[in-house]
């Protein structure tokens, strides 16, 4: 009987070949023998209390000119017939996000979601740091314009950033000159925004790390482009190799044994200097980066880890 899973992920046709994590972790199922179901987010639905979704078999090539073929027409899967399921989509995360997190709850045990869907909705990736504290900036997470003013006041150079947001969109550094005309324009007022002192070493770049099953693996720091604060390689971020400095170990020591009791086995930690800013549990990228400075497969190594973790070998 051959294997399957299933992946939820946004459109395939639109991915960025050169980033997407999504595609290098399916590749590497199919090389170990997966079947694999792809469906994207809207085609999830509850049948009475039997969890499907609407999508095609496919089969993935390295050739970036066609890097996928559909297998099948669009058809009708339960996806209890999965060994996983992979909650893979792009924030934002919002309540069409969130309501794919309790459809996932649905399904029985015996499906594995990667990530827990319970656990993903409940470290939303802003605010679950803040469990980390003695690592972060000098942090607010308000929509009340005066605080963050007073915020500002108190540290003078700050950085902020919607709270769902991703790719680097929304963030701006902002000080007493800029503060009223950035604030006034900003798109996200009516939900809260995250402000943090600004951290110089920036400059140096935002380490992005792998952590699998809350464990270390690897990392690239994304060093932004001249004049710019923002390193997200959608944001024009260019890839650096880094080993772990300053603080690293300790933080991936703290959050790692978070991670691994929560079940948020793909995790991405972002750390500017020494502070954490960000853990990404959604859908981390970098892995490619990785690979190609290190010379190493954490895609592999992610299967490894998964199929040892649910007896698989």
């Amino acid at each position: 009987m051959k294997k399957k899973i299933a992946i939820q992920m946004d459109y395939i046709e639109s991915i960025d070949f050169d980033y997407d994590s999504s595609f290098m972790i399916a590749n590497e199922a199919q090389k170990r023998g997966y079947e694999i179901f792809y469906y994207n987010p809207k085609d999830l639905f509850l049948d009475g209390n039997q969890l499907k979704a609407k999508g095609y078999f496919l089969e993935l090539s390295e050739n970036r000119e066609k890097y996928f073929n559909f297998l099948t027409d669009k058809i009708v899967i339960n996806l209890e017939i999965f060994k996983f399921v992979f909650l893979r989509q792009d924030p934002p995360f919002n309540m069409t996000y969130i309501t794919s997190t309790y459809l996932l709850d649905c399904l029985p045990r015996s499906v594995i979601v990667i990530n827990n869907p319970t656990a993903v909705r409940n470290a939303t990736e802003k605010i679950f740091p803040i469990n980390f504290y003695q690592f972060m900036p000098k942090t607010i997470i308000s929509n009340d314009i005066m605080e963050l003013k007073n915020f500002l006041d108190n540290n003078n150079d700050i950085v902020i950033k919607p709270l769902y947001g991703n790719g680097g969109e929304g963030i701006f550094r902002v000080n007493q000159k800029n503060f009223d005309e950035i604030i006034n324009n900003y798109n996200f007022l009516d939900l809260p925004i995250v402000a943090q002192k600004f951290i110089p070493e920036i400059k140096y770049g935002d380490r992005r790390i792998i952590l699998l099953d809350g464990e270390y693996v690897g990392s690239v720091a994304r060093i932004p482009e001249e004049g710019s604060i923002k390193a997200n390689f959608h944001a024009g971020g260019s890839a650096q190799k880094t080993d772990l400095v300053f603080r690293d170990e300790e933080i991936i020591r703290e959050v790692g044994k978070e991670l691994k009791n929560k079940n948020l086995f793909f995790v991405g930690i972002d750390i500017i200097g020494e502070y954490l800013t960000e853990i990404n549990v959604t859908s981390p990228t970098g892995i490619k980066q990785i690979n190609s400075l290190n010379n190493i497969k954490i895609e592999s190594i992610f299967w490894d880890k998964l199929e040892e973790k649910y007896k698989l070998v």
